[in-house]
């Protein structure tokens, strides 16, 4: 049940007026953006400005994040989880738990609003797990903004309940078929269609990362979890976590928890996913194994090949699926403040099943990932010692991913 919680609106560690993070010298994020878009993104980052200093505007904002997506969300002791391991305590931050069953809506409810407030009817989105899409069908259907969702067909595939439920929404969901068919796909098409229809259409972008303002905007709506998190613990512990822990994908769930934390004494740790091995090239970690450069708008980093192509991901989550990463997040981990690690497949899915049946919590193949580290660092600890991992979302839209994996795994043991 949602409460009473007062959070801090003022922007802390805001990039340059270019939207750049300062990193050893590199300047990482920024715009770069075709011409034609550059008028729609300079239009946004102003009415993102208005909005965000606007009583009126932050009032509605707080009200449907309580009342709407049932915020704030619960942080909870796993207690039996914490005692099998023998190591810290360890405590979730139930994300899984928000309206639509993860953190994503907390971002498409702030969009938008700024998409109702520039006037403008219609909304497109891309989606790799779902989720971001199935937030941005949610709002759109709130507010009866038209809504066209962009998803690679592979993704469309192991996502099947989530299409389904984007299109009860209403939304039209329109599959890519080009490169890899999957997250990076999706929003290189849906940046296509928006240059041609930014008059009267909102991108509304499910990551932090993308060109100014995106990675600032999506943070912003992102940090009542870190905020309410540090407050929860504070008060049901009576100490701040001396780790934090969070996926990473594009990085939205993991900048919206640790970005809050970054100016405590915690270690803050991101999690990529090591998909068959960091030793093949059959995964989607960019900070642990990947180089500076732009994709999608900003300078981060990103996977390439040695012709400079953008590499293709592999990974049993298709939220964590992804080439690239937020460009606050690469600033992070170049400045040392952000710890990166990895956990592969089957190290997911062995955390999907531990914490399914150890605490009765069936968490999102994405979340897996934060789970088996957040596992894995907290049995090196000691028992008065906190590990917060974010439980991203839930993982009914993964039944038939872990299945199909279970069964595959369980016929190649008769083998």
């Amino acid at each position: 049940m949602s409460t009473d919680f007062t959070y801090d609106l003022t922007i802390h560690h805001a990039p340059d007026e270019g939207g750049h993070f300062l990193a050893n010298g590199t300047l990482f994020g920024g715009c770069f953006a075709a011409e034609t878009l550059m008028q729609p993104l300079q239009e946004i980052e102003t009415a993102f400005f208005e909005a965000w200093q606007d009583e009126a505007f932050q009032q509605e904002r707080l009200s449907l994040l309580k009342h709407y997506a049932g915020r704030a969300t619960p942080l909870y002791h796993a207690k039996r989880l914490s005692k099998e391991l023998g190591g810290a305590q360890i405590y979730l931050k139930r994300e899984d738990l928000n309206h639509t069953g993860a953190h994503k809506l907390n971002n498409t409810i702030g969009q938008a609003l700024l998409a109702h407030r520039m006037g403008k009817k219609k909304v497109i989105a891309e989606t790799g797990a779902g989720q971001h899409g199935v937030a941005t069908a949610t709002v759109a259907a709130l507010f009866g903004l038209q809504c066209d969702i962009y998803m690679g067909r592979e993704d469309m595939r192991r996502q099947a309940p989530n299409v389904f439920r984007m299109k009860l929404l209403g939304a039209n969901v329109i599959p890519v078929d080009s490169g890899t068919a999957t997250l990076k796909d999706a929003v290189n098409e849906a940046l296509r269609v928006w240059v041609a229809n930014c008059e009267d259409t909102f991108y509304i972008f499910g990551t932090a990362a993308g060109p100014h303002p995106f990675p600032l905007m999506v943070r912003q709506f992102h940090t009542v979890i870190g905020q309410e998190a540090r407050a929860q613990c504070l008060a049901q512990a009576g100490k701040l976590p001396d780790v934090a822990v969070a996926c990473v994908g594009g990085g939205s769930n993991a900048i919206g928890l640790l970005h809050p934390l970054q100016d405590d004494d915690i270690r803050l740790v991101a999690v990529e996913a090591a998909g068959c091995g960091l030793e093949t090239k059959q995964h989607a970690a960019a900070l642990c194994k990947g180089k500076a450069g732009i994709i999608h708008g900003s300078l981060s980093y990103l996977l390439e090949n040695d012709e400079g192509q953008v590499q293709p991901t592999h990974s049993i989550s298709a939220g964590l699926d992804y080439p690239g990463v937020g460009p606050e997040l690469a600033a992070m981990m170049e400045s040392g403040r952000l710890d990166v690690d990895s956990a592969t497949d089957d190290e997911a899915l062995a955390a999907f099943q531990t914490l399914t049946q150890v605490e009765g919590i069936i968490p999102a193949l994405e979340s897996s990932h934060a789970i088996a580290a957040g596992m894995r660092i907290a049995a090196s600890m000691n028992p008065e010692q906190i590990v917060l991992v974010n439980l991203s979302g839930r993982g009914d839209k993964d039944l038939g991913t872990v299945m199909d994996k279970l069964a595959e795994d369980a016929k190649e043991g008769d083998q």
